[in-house]
């Protein structure tokens, strides 16, 4: 990246995107971070407190008029990462067509609308997208996250070959400490399970949104290196 390069970052209000803004921004390139809350997009842009260098657009993923206008909104673009995410969980047998369509629209719809408005004003650069560890290690009331994460690191295999020169690639993040946990997990139960985990994993310590940056960062900036699934889960795979 540098002073030449804007990266557009979907879902980069908080948590793992922002962290990517952030990297990006440090590394010199230009941000336009979107978003489905104007709060919250008015809130990171304070913080990142880059003003000449950041944009921000309300735009929902899930929505194809919404990512095509976004696209337009952000004009030459030399890297896109989405980390935007809506998984709701639960049993099985009790998951609602809303909730699968929901998880469908951000996690595999919202990707493929994003390559296609990329493939149309990208010629090179990259575009990274968010898989998790439970396309791998599903636990109970996880079947709809696994199952589009699985889907997603399909369709970057595919995007990889189609989208060429523009690289396509994806970072599969283990336990990372953002705010999605707050509609998971009172604030006891979740350090309950992140104290064991962290304690299974090899570095006795669990994810944080720098420690995903850093992997996207990887992703983006190296230009031999397309089609890839990145784990960045700390050794979760093997515990």
């Amino acid at each position: 990246m540098n002073s030449t390069d804007t990266v557009i970052v979907i879902g980069g209000s908080s948590g793992m995107g922002l962290a990517v803004a952030r990297r990006c921004l440090t590394a010199g390139a230009s941000v336009v971070i979107a978003g489905r809350s104007p709060e919250r997009l008015d809130a990171a842009r304070t913080e990142l407190a880059c003003p000449d260098r950041v944009r921000v657009v309300t735009a929902d993923i899930g929505r194809r008029a919404h990512v095509k206008a976004l696209f337009e909104q952000a004009g030459a673009i030399r890297h896109v990462v989405v980390t935007a995410a809506d998984l709701p969980y639960g049993p099985v047998a009790a998951l609602t067509e809303d909730a699968m369509m929901r998880a469908v629209r951000s996690k595999f719809l919202g990707p493929f609308f994003v390559a296609q408005e990329a493939a149309a004003r990208m010629k090179d650069g990259s575009i990274t997208l968010t898989s998790g560890i439970a396309a791998y290690r599903p636990a109970p009331g996880g079947a709809l996250a696994a199952s589009v994460n699985g889907a997603l690191e399909a369709m970057v295999r595919a995007f990889a070959l189609e989208l060429a020169p523009v690289r396509v690639n994806a970072v599969s993040p283990g336990w990372v400490d953002t705010p999605i946990w707050a509609g998971l997990a009172t604030p006891e139960a979740k350090q309950a399970r992140f104290a064991d985990m962290a304690s299974r994993l090899p570095g006795r310590r669990t994810g944080t949104p720098a420690d995903v940056a850093r992997a996207i960062g990887y992703l983006i900036e190296d230009d031999f290196v397309t089609g890839t699934v990145l784990h960045a889960e700390g050794g979760q795979l093997l515990v």
